[in-house]
């Protein structure tokens, strides 16, 4: 009789079906769920074990699509274990479904490459801890709706009033309660049988069932139920669990439901609709102009900020009065302000100074970037956007203790924020190029693939009575538990709204469509074209080949990848972007027009020289008295500015700009300003003899030191301000009396780093690490589980790590140097934790055994002294 080959025998455990696997298998795994790798395990039992720990199992709920998840209620709601053909049923119904036909087997591989099912298809397992979070219970009702069975809701009735259910029921009469319950659940179980009873049941009776058919499933009653109530409940059709609470048994529920556990099964995700299209270029155009006034108002920000922004609260953050004021001077509303505000902080070009008064100020990297071209400083913003995670949108709300969230402030990090905006930049890529989605479609393929669990679902809420009729709803939400916050799907909706509200005032899209540069920042592959000619639509059918084996959303880049693509959307947004101009047109009413972006020098002189009257299109500043004074103050001469007005100005330079120059260079340095505490000296003593006379310099505390000279009790700087609010242009002078000039940028943090995003749980391992960890858990695996050969005394047969003398350890060591067998070896490190190990002697000398380490699988050399014992491996029986 010739030998075959046995079938694998179907795992017992977890960590049997683990063991089952591949390396490509166990490495699908921890790409998944990279919480069990944090720390590696030493073994696949204990890897086993961790993948079934509660937190690990609520973190692989929480990240199931629509489907996966309903598929993994559906089995908490079948028999442990159930078959393929029971799984399909209670998702398809007892008509079939052809959509969930199609995508049942990628949910449940998708669940078993997670390790939440294990199990052949004749034996689907649940793991236990998702089972206790899935199943149905008074506390925790199921997300499906569903109640107890039979047998757990007649736990506790006695046996008296279970045979008078069976026999009112039309069964036969059994001799325990355990064949009663049987046969009761087989009569509800039975399609026919149980149309016959319903056939005979009051209209009345009918009219309950449908009401807690999908759930709730329980109900209140009174002491003396209504005749239609007394029907169902001696029939079992409504079973108590209570006083006053009924339940309506999971068996009947189901056939009532046609053998559904979900009401409306959702194998395929929705799709993402296009609400208006516009050409390709048109969208780019408009997305370069966003991307441009983005980089305008960041610079008008931060210039706003040169000489120190305000002050820092002492909890941190921006307060909400200085927040009005910047989106005053930005001509924003505040939410909006927050977000530019935020933004900056991210990409590293603002921060606090670190003084003892704190300021908010530009950071050295403020002024390399303002260096680099347009096109670069731009891919510096949205990069910065697209993996922080401070959320401008959360500024002005609550925390948990109820503190105002402010701008720059602690409390607006959150970690799923990086995911969102990929995902949702993603679903727009997906797209046809210049098409722009309805946000309730991107809304709701969000919620299919992680559907919102934040609070309790409309099934798991409390029922009416009855026999007044509560309200029929149906699961669909996670169970109580599943969240730690109980606005978590409120906050991941509003997270994808600001992605898209963001994105277009960033100029990653534009019009609502994703530009060529957005499609570029995220890697996206090239825009698909529409598959169908307009005026054929695609019908049910046809949709189905795409859409029943979803695919997970892509990962996020790697920080060498995100590299790549920045620097590629910089070279797609830069010729979109319009050349800067280096002239200006000269007004006769002392304005100067911009008609365009204008170089570095020239905005920056100009920016001193002139005040920003209005800003679109084209830029109007606007010459002042004060601006004029500000540029002299600068160190530029009148000559100096006439000169640089007509080299840059395409009209004339206007008569009334040049007198205003003249005018204010001829008054300006006439008064000087010094530290006395401050003094004010001028070579014309009745300038002085003015002053003292004015009623507005009471305030400064002046008096006259000599003819052309006064105290004064205010400081330089407030004397300063004062004389220029009476009229007079003075000039701040050094100790040397030299004329001191002010910069506008002369206040600079020191160098800081941009902010650090929040990870959301540990991050998904590379390909290296995922092979050294695999590599290290087989071979944990191999020596926790090699047959031994257990010695007298060894502790082998109890589990212990093996005990034997030094002079039997050296023994054994050398002689199996000389056969080459592998020995199972108990060893203690240096920090005192004992491990086991599986090692092939190669030298023992010198107090030491060189060994090849299965479990590491390396060559290592281990101390003698170490070693509590050997014992040699069982032989191999195959």
């Amino acid at each position: 009789m010739s030998t075959e080959e046995k079938p694998a025998a179907a795992p017992r455990s977890l960590a049997e079906a683990l063991r089952g696997r591949d390396d490509a298998s166990l490495a699908a795994l921890l790409r998944r769920r990279p919480d069990l790798i944090t720390p590696v395990p030493t073994d696949l039992t204990q890897l086993a074990t961790r993948a079934g720990t509660r937190a690990s199992v609520v973190r692989a709920l929480e990240r199931l699509d629509r489907f996966a998840l309903q598929t993994a209620q559906a089995l908490a709601v079948a028999e442990d274990p159930a078959t393929y053909e029971e799984l399909l049923g209670l998702l398809a119904g007892d008509d079939g479904d052809p959509a969930v036909s199609a995508a049942l087997p990628h949910a449940l591989g998708s669940l078993r490459e997670q390790a939440l099912v294990w199990g052949d298809d004749a034996r689907l397992r649940l793991v236990r801890t998702a089972r206790e979070l899935l199943s149905p219970s008074p506390q925790h009702p199921s997300p499906t709706g569903l109640g107890p069975t039979v047998r757990e809701a007649t736990a506790g009735m006695s046996p008296g009033r279970i045979q008078e259910i069976v026999a009112t029921a039309g069964l036969p009469s059994t001799h325990d309660s355990v064949s009663a319950v049987a046969a009761l659940t087989a009569l509800f179980a039975d399609p026919v049988r149980m149309s016959a009873l319903l056939d005979e049941a009051p209209s009345e009776s009918v009219e309950v069932l449908e009401r807690l058919v999908w759930g709730p499933p329980y109900g209140q009653v009174t002491a003396d139920p209504a005749p239609r109530l007394r029907w169902l409940l001696d029939r079992g059709l409504l079973l108590p669990t209570a006083p006053g609470t009924v339940v309506l048994p999971r068996e009947v529920a189901l056939r009532l439901r046609a053998g559904r556990a979900h009401r409306r099964p959702e194998p395929v995700p929705p799709s993402v609709e296009a609400a208006t299209t516009h050409r390709p270029q048109v969208v780019d155009a408009t997305g370069a102009g966003q991307a441009y006034t983005a980089l305008a108002t960041v610079e008008e920000l931060l210039k706003d900020w040169h000489e120190g922004g305000p002050a820092v609260l002492r909890a941190g953050g921006l307060s909400v009065r200085d927040l009005k004021r910047t989106a005053v001077a930005l001509d924003v509303t505040e939410p909006v302000a927050a977000f530019w505000v935020e933004l900056a902080y991210a990409a590293g070009l603002l921060a606090s100074d670190g003084e003892a008064d704190e300021r908010y100020a530009a950071t050295p990297a403020y002024d390399e970037w303002r260096e680099q071209p347009p096109a670069q400083r731009w891919a510096r913003l949205a990069t910065a956007w697209l993996v922080a995670t401070r959320t401008a949108g959360l500024v002005g709300g609550r925390d948990a203790k109820d503190r105002t969230l402010s701008a720059l402030g602690p409390g607006l990090d959150r970690s799923a924020a990086p995911e969102v905006r990929h995902r949702v930049l993603t679903l727009l890529a997906g797209l046809p190029e210049g098409a722009a989605p309805s946000t309730e479609s991107v809304m709701a393929r969000l919620h299919w693939e992680r559907p919102p669990r934040g609070g309790r679902s409309d099934s798991s809420a409390d029922g009416g009575r009855a026999g007044a009729g509560g309200h029929p709803a149906e699961g669909g939400r996670g169970p109580v538990g599943l969240v730690s916050a109980q606005d978590t799907e409120d906050l991941r909706s509003r997270l994808a709204r600001w992605t898209l509200t963001e994105a277009e005032m960033l100029g990653v899209t534009g019009r609502g469509a994703l530009c060529a540069h957005g499609r570029a920042l995220i890697g996206a592959p090239a825009p698909r074209q529409p598959e169908a000619e307009p005026g054929e639509p695609e019908g049910p059918g046809d949709k189905l080949p795409v859409h029943h084996r979803p695919t997970p959303p892509p990962p996020a880049l790697s920080p060498a990848q995100q590299a790549t693509a920045t620097a590629a959307a910089a070279r797609l947004l830069a010729p979109l972007l319009p050349e800067p101009l280096d002239h200006v047109l000269l007004q006769a009413d002392l304005t100067a027009v911009a008609p365009g972006p204008l170089e570095r020098p020239l905005a920056d002189m100009l920016g001193v020289l002139a005040d920003v009257e209005s800003k679109g299109g084209a830029t109007v500043y606007r010459f002042t008295p004060g601006s004029v004074r500000r540029a002299l103050d600068a160190g530029q001469a009148a000559a100096d500015l006439h000169a640089f007005l007509a080299a840059h100005s395409r009209t004339p330079v206007p008569q009334p700009l040049a007198y205003l120059i003249d005018d204010v260079a001829r008054r300006h340095g006439h008064l000087r300003v010094g530290a006395a505490s401050a003094y004010v000296r001028c070579d014309d003593d009745a300038v002085l003899s003015e002053i003292l006379a004015d009623k507005r310099a009471a305030g400064l505390g002046l008096r006259r030191l000599a003819p052309t000279v006064l105290a004064a009790q205010a400081g330089p700087a407030g004397l300063l301000e004062g004389l220029r609010a009476m009229g007079f242009a003075p000039a701040a002078e050094s100790a040397e009396g030299d004329v001191l000039i002010s910069r506008a940028d002369a206040h600079r943090t020191p160098p800081r780093t941009p902010p650090e995003p929040v990870p959301e749980g540990p991050p998904v391992p590379d390909d290296t690490l995922l092979t050294a960890a695999i590599r290290a858990i087989r071979a944990g695996d191999l020596a926790a589980t090699a047959p031994r050969k257990p010695a007298a005394g060894d502790g082998a047969g109890s589990g212990e790590l093996p005990r034997t003398t030094a002079a039997e350890t050296l023994a054994t060591l050398q002689a199996a140097v000389l056969t080459g067998e592998a020995l199972w070896v108990g060893y203690v490190n240096a920090e005192g934790a004992a491990s086991q190990r599986v090692l092939a002697p190669v030298r023992v000398e010198g107090g030491f055994v060189t060994a090849y380490d299965h479990t590491a699988d390396e060559v290592r050399t281990y101390p003698l002294h170490r070693i509590t014992g050997v014992a040699e491996l069982a032989d191999d029986e195959g």
